[in-house]
């Protein structure tokens, strides 16, 4: 396998859209070895030797892209011409520092308020360094809110009405709740659906109709978790099961149809709001490990991150048309 991809220079992602593939559940799936689908498009090729693996993405009005490189401690903008500028790298832990479960520090979820502030989650396995930073644009990261030493924050999302963030923690197998001010965190949901079995509990997490969704790996489910009229969490109920490895997750904007990163499987998923699931996207299209997804509008971005493949991190586009 090569160990090295060079940057391309892919064009815009508005023309990426218009000439994605339409996902359907009725529409054939590629069979592995078989060509890409030609309407699958690749906005950028990554750079795996300087550690470009994207964990995660948020999209900019602009049409670029703000994506988090787990393993390098940085956050990147991917432009519309594909090209990579790094944003801020994180400060790297003291020697010796082990992060839970991965060992290495990580860098996980991103969200975008709508002036442009960045928020991501860090994992090092130290108190000093890990919990919920921010990086207003032209500014340096600073990080607002500690997280316990032994957590690992996984996905990070925003309820924009409410100004808060929550996390999805994927050790401590808990849902913590911030401020986009900052502050002190609190523990808002500890629900036993949230826990690992055997590696990563809660992994992926989302803002959707009064309720926070969160995926478990280990588990592969799909959760949904109500805010009470008090903003406490409801009680935990499984809304979709057997997606293997499931990692990120996104709304397509039908109700609660979902696209599911199934990271090892090197799949994407459709998932209906019954909780069935259909896979649309494989190997064969370009994903290499997919971590997370963001949907706007007809369009879905696919982040992979080559975590097994070893071999071309990417972002994919393609056109998002589910049926119900």
């Amino acid at each position: 396998m090569p160990n090295h991809l060079p940057r391309a220079r892919t064009g815009l992602l508005a023309s990426a859209v218009a000439a994605a593939l339409a996902l359907t559940t009725a529409g054939p799936v590629a069979a592995a070895g078989a060509a890409p689908r030609p309407d699958v498009h690749v906005v950028a090729h990554l750079d795996i030797t300087d550690g470009q693996r994207p964990e995660n993405i948020t999209l900019e009005p602009g049409g670029s892209a703000v994506v988090t490189f787990a393993y390098s401690r940085q956050v990147a903008r991917i432009g519309r011409d594909g090209t990579v500028r790094v944003l801020a790298t994180l400060p790297e832990p003291p020697a010796g520092s082990v992060t839970p479960a991965l060992t290495q520090p990580f860098l996980g979820g991103v969200v975008r308020t709508g002036d442009g502030t960045l928020y991501f989650v860090y994992a090092t396995g130290g108190s000093d360094l890990t919990g919920v930073w921010r990086l207003r644009p032209g500014g340096t990261p600073q990080r607002i809110a500690a997280l316990p030493a032994g957590a690992l924050p996984n996905g990070l999302a925003l309820d924009r009405e409410e100004h808060r963030l929550y996390v999805a923690d994927s050790v401590l197998g808990t849902v913590w709740r911030v401020p986009v001010s900052g502050g002190t965190p609190v523990r808002w949901s500890t629900a036993p659906e949230l826990a690992a079995d055997g590696f990563l509990g809660a992994n992926g997490i989302k803002v959707h109709d009064g309720a926070v969704w969160v995926s478990n790996l280990d588990r592969g489910t799909v959760l949904r978790i109500p805010v009470t009229g008090h903003g406490a969490a409801g009680r935990a109920e499984t809304r979709a099961e057997d997606l293997v490895g499931i990692d990120d997750f996104a709304f397509t904007g039908r109700g609660d149809t979902l696209l599911a990163a199934l990271n090892a499987d090197n799949e994407v998923a459709l998932v209906r709001a019954d909780g069935t699931h259909t896979t649309v996207l494989t190997g064969a299209d370009g994903i290499e490990n997919p971590t997370s997804l963001a949907v706007r509008g007809t369009a879905a971005y696919v982040a992979s991150g080559a975590y097994f493949t070893d071999e071309d991190p990417n972002l994919l586009a393609a056109r998002v048309a589910p049926r119900e």
